[in-house]
């Protein structure tokens, strides 16, 4: 089993999907980088030799940010968004959709689960 920017690939699939287990590489940016490597993409991934799991590993770490370093930049770019008041950050602040979506319906998923407004009788 690879183990690549501290993720294990798993095994048995094309080398093209299993680099997409890496947080911050998605199919296209692994095709790029086997290409980089003159890897086939075809290839499963627990049948890479030792020096194609480095070359892989080397050309991630010149080129794609990946998993902690690409997280630790993603939290920092929405706190400062915070930070300054925009509304940007508003939103997220207050847990809403970000991009403009509405939240009359929908939007649960940024919401959480609906809160029950029940009347008092008199």
């Amino acid at each position: 089993m690879a183990r690549i920017a501290g993720v294990d690939l798993p095994r048995n699939k094309r080398i093209a999907i299993a680099l997409t287990y890496i947080h911050g590489i998605g199919r296209t940016t692994a095709v790029k980088l086997l290409d980089k490597c003159g890897i086939d993409p075809n290839t499963r991934s627990d049948k890479l030799s030792e020096g194609e799991v480095r070359k892989i590993r080397n050309a991630i770490d010149e080129s794609v940010k990946v998993e902690g370093d690409l997280r630790r930049e993603v939290q920092l770019n929405i706190k400062r968004l915070m930070d300054l008041g925009c509304y940007r950050g508003l939103r997220h602040r207050r847990g809403l959709p970000v991009r403009g979506q509405r939240t009359r319906t929908n939007a649960r998923t940024r919401k959480g689960p609906r809160r029950i407004v029940t009347k008092k009788k008199k």
